[in-house]
């Protein structure tokens, strides 16, 4: 008999789990609040990155935490009540940044990320969306002569660890990005990567794609979720659903819907704010851009340059702060002519991460049927399809196409 199987949450991550174990004959049912693709996933700059192999809190974060603490860097912000109010989290994110901790990490992160762009392409193909995607890598730029040796090392480590780069002078630059003012002392070419003109429409293709093949799509929020005889149901506000098995992708709403289960999970967001903003006319970017001393990032996209900002520790729910944003949008304007904003909102949302920057795939320990796919931090966009594989395979017994240790529940969870 076919088994069934209930996905919570429509993100990236969860709509590649429900093509994953809808690819080996599950009947599934996906769920969601709002529409695919709508909230965490919503809000990026659309890169399918090869080069995200580093954590944040990498050894490097050490140096860099007297200049955070003064709470001014647009990097990285905070408001101290939260970080008072998660002592566990904090600890455990700057326990894994010592050197010794790094190796695996990157290992476990490459063996994400290595897939991530040719599963992209496969379903962009299969979703008709393959326009929608930009071969053109993206550039990490540096303002600063320092940054010459910044950059120098970044190509080292990312060479080193089969990352295609190409580190321009002012000319090469001036040449792929005409439109970028010559600002920047040393810039890498990242050429194993890709980007999207508007990452929330590419999930709402692979929803679509889902559905098509005969998925049941539902919108509403999921308020509990429990055993139910052999299987799982999920209660949400429009009614119940059973099912043999339930998949948590709730993104940074996942602890919350497993802390009844029993299941604390060492779960904390860091949230991200962007903006869309209209170019001068004539001008363009074919690529986007990492400008690192800055903390932003320009990406190109569908409604026009949308603008990033660094990281907020905050908790998920708290009212928004646009100091970084507001920090980071002079400094872009002093690389490229954004002229008026390009619509009147400001976007925010929250990154799901763990202690040790790697989420969450697998079985949930003393719950047998209950898989969790989560905490992709900053890279679930790059990463949700070959989370959903991973997942699949494992639900299904065949082997997955990265090794799913670094990513057991069991690390947190018992």
């Amino acid at each position: 008999m076919t088994r069934s199987v209930i996905v919570i949450g429509a993100g990236m991550v969860g709509v590649s789990c429900a093509l994953a174990l809808q690819k080996r004959g599950l009947k599934v049912t996906l769920i969601d609040r709002r529409e695919p693709g709508r909230e965490t996933s919503y809000g990026n700059a659309g890169v399918i990155s090869r080069s995200s192999i580093m954590p944040l809190n990498n050894p490097g974060l050490w140096k860099n935490l007297p200049k955070y603490l003064g709470n001014r860097h647009a990097a990285v912000r905070y408001r101290l009540g939260h970080l008072l109010a998660n002592p566990g989290w904090i600890l455990g994110f700057l326990n894994e940044a010592r050197p010794e901790k790094l190796a695996p990490r990157v290992a476990a992160l490459e063996s994400l990320i290595g897939p991530s762009l040719p599963l992209h392409k496969r379903l962009m193909t299969e979703a008709g969306i393959a326009w929608r995607l930009r071969d053109t890598g993206f550039l990490e730029l540096w303002r600063s002569e320092g940054g010459r040796a910044a950059a120098e090392a970044r190509r080292t480590f990312l060479e080193d660890h089969g990352v295609r780069v190409e580190a321009l002078d002012r000319q090469a630059l001036s040449a792929l990005e005409p439109s970028l003012n010559p600002i920047f002392s040393a810039a890498l070419h990242h050429k194993d990567s890709a980007s999207v003109d508007w990452p929330g429409a590419v999930v709402e293709a692979y929803a679509a794609l889902f559905a098509a093949r005969g998925g049941t799509v539902l919108r509403d929020e999921v308020t509990a979720l429990g055993k139910q005889g052999e299987g799982w149901r999920v209660t949400a506000k429009g009614g119940q659903h059973d099912a043999d098995l339930a998949v948590v992708a709730l993104g940074p709403w996942s602890a919350e819907l497993l802390r009844p289960l029993g299941l604390k999970v060492p779960l904390n967001v860091e949230r991200g704010y962007h903006r869309h903003y209209k170019p001068a006319q004539g001008r363009f970017l074919n690529r986007p851009i990492y400008d690192v001393e800055a903390s932003y990032m320009l990406a190109p996209m569908e409604l026009g340059l949308r603008l990033t900002s660094g990281v907020e520790l905050a908790h998920r729910d708290a009212p928004n702060d646009y100091a970084q944003i507001e920090q980071v949008l002079p400094r872009a304007r002093e690389a490229f002519p954004l002229t008026e904003p390009a619509e009147d909102t400001t976007w925010r949302g929250s990154r799901p991460t763990l202690p040790d920057s790697l989420p969450m795939i697998g079985e949930a320990p003393r719950n047998p049927g209950l898989w969790l796919a989560f905490g992709n931090q900053h890279i679930g966009f790059s990463t949700g399809p070959v989370t959903g594989e991973i997942l699949a395979a494992l639900v299904c017994g065949e082997p997955a196409p990265a090794d799913p240790a670094p990513f057991a529940p069991g690390r947190y969870l018992s």
